[in-house]
């Protein structure tokens, strides 16, 4: 079943495979070839060796406790811990894409409960770009926010920008004219890279693993993620297995990279291959074979929330319980309180910022359009439970008809109270074996 065990077996028998693996590491170590002659029996160039890495061993800056496992389901309570505080496990993480929460101070996120945020190097690599923010100290000095951080590789912004993102596959929506175009800002990806150009001015740039990785050692946050292909959803297999063995060279290249300056952060290791549970295990193999700190579940997730769903129904049992996990780009009620007994630790998303700032609440009782006249009488706070709970719907509802800039501010900063409020009580049922 394992194309990577089958192919490691027939190397083994020419009595090469030690040499060749060697030779491997050495160019991806500097990306001076892109010619990787070590292959599957269908001409798929492998990754190199885990034996040419070291053994994974937690570290002293970055770890992950276990607190309590349910006795009905997989859910688990933890806590992760790094140089910039912890973090309780389930957990929701809001995105800040440009270093900056949209429409709310952090500050005022932090006193909400928020504890991980995911920052995009794809965005802060085009503006201010790595070497300011270094200058500043990092990504937390330059924010002033002394909690955790996580950023991304940049990869998942350069191709979800041509294609369309993992969270637009499950919604079934486009996000805008210029991305539903493939190819629109993507313009090539090779052994060495991925080539884009800035949706700011259109200059061209070339994101390898290496400079990816040194972009992250700039900003200093306390968990990284490699450099990853996702393709689209709607690919033929052999595309999909080629990008899956181009994403675990790329991951070794990344990895190698950030081993030697490990600067106090933490690297995940991404799993990929699709809805093709064949690849997801073979990619589970491999990466998990590798001195990954942790794990991230990637790129393309299924048309839905089924699919998604049963796709991590394989993918969770067969990974290290040891080491923590997170669900890249899902983080909406529906699929979080579904995830969650399967063993997800931490999930990421846009959606509840972006929600508040057009006028939409979450709820127990579903999403709060807070335009609707209905909404102008109401004295009671969004949720009785979640959430902000001193300020009504009809304030709110008052400032959004008059477009004043508060009404997003408040609506947002409900929304991230919200889910983490949320989080908190999925952590409770778990502690009392309810999930």
């Amino acid at each position: 079943m394992a194309l990577l065990k089958q192919s490691l077996s027939a190397l083994t028998s020419k009595g090469c495979q030690n040499r060749l693996w060697n030779r491997v590491a050495a160019s991806c170590r500097g990306f001076h070839s892109p010619i990787i002659d070590i292959t599957t029996d269908k001409g798929l160039a492998l990754p190199p060796d885990p034996k040419t890495f070291p053994d994974y061993k937690p570290r002293d800056f970055f770890s992950f406790e276990l607190l309590h496992e349910s006795s009905i389901s997989r859910a688990r309570v933890g806590r992760i811990y790094t140089p910039h505080g912890f973090v309780d496990t389930p957990g929701f993480v809001a995105v800040a894409t440009n270093g900056a929460l949209k429409a709310v101070d952090h500050r005022a996120a932090d006193d909400s409960g928020q504890q991980l945020m995911f920052c995009n190097t794809y965005h802060l690599l085009l503006q201010p770009g790595p070497k300011l923010i270094e200058k500043a100290g990092g990504i937390h000095k330059y924010m002033n926010r002394n909690r955790p951080i996580i950023t991304d590789s940049g990869g998942f912004q350069v191709f979800s920008l041509s294609q369309g993102s993992v969270t637009d596959e499950l919604n079934m929506k486009a996000r805008g004219p210029n991305r539903s175009t493939e190819g629109s800002l993507l313009d090539e990806v090779s052994e060495l890279g991925a080539k884009f150009r800035s949706y700011r001015d259109g200059k061209q740039h070339l994101l390898t693993p290496e400079s990816s990785v040194e972009a992250q050692k700039a900003y200093g946050s306390d968990i990284i993620v490699p450099l990853d292909e996702l393709p689209p959803y709607h690919i033929e297999r052999r595309r999909l297995e080629s990008s899956v063995y181009l994403t675990h060279r790329w991951e070794a290249r990344s990895l190698r990279a950030h081993l030697n300056n490990v600067k106090n952060q933490a690297m995940y290791g991404v799993i990929h291959g699709g809805v093709d549970l064949e690849l997801r295990q073979l990619s589970i193999d491999y990466i998990s074979s590798l001195p990954f700190d942790g794990f991230g579940v990637g790129g393309s997730l299924g048309k839905d929330r089924n699919e998604l769903i049963q796709l991590l129904n394989f993918v969770m049992p067969r990974l290290d319980p040891k080491r923590p996990n997170h669900l890249l780009g899902i983080a909406d009620i529906e699929s979080i309180k579904r995830a969650v007994p399967l063993g997800v630790d931490t999930f990421d998303s846009c959606f509840p910022t972006r929600m508040g700032r057009h006028g939409t609440l979450l709820t127990q009782n579903g999403p709060l359009k807070i335009r609707k006249n209905s909404n102008r009488n109401n004295y009671k706070p969004p949720d009785e439970k979640f959430g902000l709970q001193n300020v009504s719907v009809a304030y709110l509802h008052y400032l959004s008809k008059e477009h004043l800039p508060l009404a997003g501010s408040l609506m947002t900063l409900h929304n991230i109270k919200y889910m983490n409020d949320f989080m908190s009580d999925l952590r409770s049922k778990i502690m009392r074996d309810e999930i």
